[in-house]
């Protein structure tokens, strides 16, 4: 069993986003997603700090540090692209005309529910910026995270134990060894890397699976 690259699991996260889509990445693991998305699609990313039509990352040595995304990171920016106030940025995502946004995830429950700013711990600094903005706003959520935490327990649960960012609003779950739909019903397995059984994967998170 070989776990999917980072840039993999961007690969495949980029392959399900339809023609046409208005798209918002979050920060972190999300923005590798932008490289990815098929040439042949009309897709539109927007960026919480104010773009529409961001482009991939620019060739090094060709960033420009007044384009940015909304993680300080240097974007390009397609033809047609533009720029707005960061006002008018949260309307846009509050208002429901982002189609898609992609974000990261401490933890995901098989309900949709969503635990993505803070880990509760005492030391630990939260991390709002946008993200209940979009968890509700976008009529659709998707979320990119390794299935494990470094100590090897599951980000997918029954229930988040850390401070929700939103209540049922992730639909699908990528990580480096499966692809879950989580829902009113549960989760049900997508897809699994090679050499990766439904009953392991049962182990490794501890939970009622059923393949799609």
């Amino acid at each position: 069993m070989t776990p999917m690259t980072r840039d993999q699991m961007a690969a495949r996260v980029a392959r399900d986003i339809p023609e046409g889509a208005y798209v918002n990445l979050g920060i972190g693991l999300p923005t590798k997603v932008a490289n990815y998305l098929p040439q042949d699609r009309e897709i539109l990313l927007q960026s919480e700090n104010g773009l529409l039509g961001m482009g991939p990352a620019p060739a090094p040595g060709e960033e420009d540090w007044e384009l940015i995304n909304a993680g300080k990171q240097a974007v390009t920016l397609l033809t047609g692209g533009c720029y707005f106030h960061h006002a008018d940025s949260f309307a846009m995502m509050r208002g429901g005309h982002i189609d898609i946004c992609v974000l990261g995830a401490f933890q995901v429950s098989v309900h949709g529910d969503l635990a993505n700013w803070h880990t509760g711990e005492p030391d630990a600094i939260p991390a709002v910026g946008g993200a209940m903005d979009l968890a509700i706003g976008a009529k659709q959520t998707f979320v990119m995270m390794e299935l494990l935490t470094k100590a090897g327990q599951s980000k997918l649960v029954g229930r988040c134990s850390y401070p929700l960012t939103g209540l049922a609003c992730v639909s699908r779950v990528y990580t480096d060894l499966a692809i879950f739909d989580v829902g009113a019903d549960g989760a049900r397995v997508v897809d699994m890397v090679d050499g990766l059984s439904l009953d392991e994967l049962r182990r490794l998170t501890g939970l009622t699976l059923t393949a799609a």
